[in-house]
């Protein structure tokens, strides 16, 4: 019998597909000889509308600007993406996806897709509203949670 304190049910699914997730990220990155960071922040700027700036990186990962910073260093050097200057205001830094290497890197994620998809394959319409609400949901309370994090005194 679980203590009352114990977690059971929706509380030890959950942990165990964010675990899931973030181990099955940790491969992709290692496949890719890349930091699974880095790997999040590409299919963020492949869905994500631009243009781009550290800034507006920083933003879209929840990291700070230091490690946003770093973040497209590496981006850089692995050859994903150039840093431009601005043409309409010259302060300004665009950070830009290289497309041949964005394309590689989809044909990579497509290599995978098919197994994701007979997955969702296997869901009515009103199953995939809910995971798709769900996910949406999720999203907002994780950039609701990085910022609660990033407020609190580090420890």
């Amino acid at each position: 019998m679980p203590r009352d304190d114990q977690p059971t049910g929706l509380e030890l699914d959950s942990r165990r597909y964010l675990a899931s997730y973030a181990l099955f990220n940790q491969a992709v990155a290692d496949h890719l000889g890349m930091h699974p960071t880095d790997v999040q922040c590409l299919n963020l700027l492949s869905i994500e509308p631009g243009p781009y700036t550290t800034g507006r990186i920083a933003e879209l990962t929840g990291l700070t600007s230091g490690s946003a910073t770093r973040l497209v260093d590496r981006l850089e050097k692995a050859g994903y993406v150039t840093r431009q200057r601005d043409e309409q205001d010259r302060r300004r830094v665009l950070v830009e996806p290289v497309p041949a290497a964005m394309q590689r890197l989809g044909e990579f994620w497509d290599s995978l897709a098919e197994h994701w998809q007979a997955m969702f394959d296997g869901y009515t319409e009103q199953e995939m509203a809910l995971l798709s609400r769900h996910m949406r949901r999720t999203t907002e309370l994780a950039k609701r949670q990085i910022e609660h994090l990033r407020a609190l005194p580090p420890r």
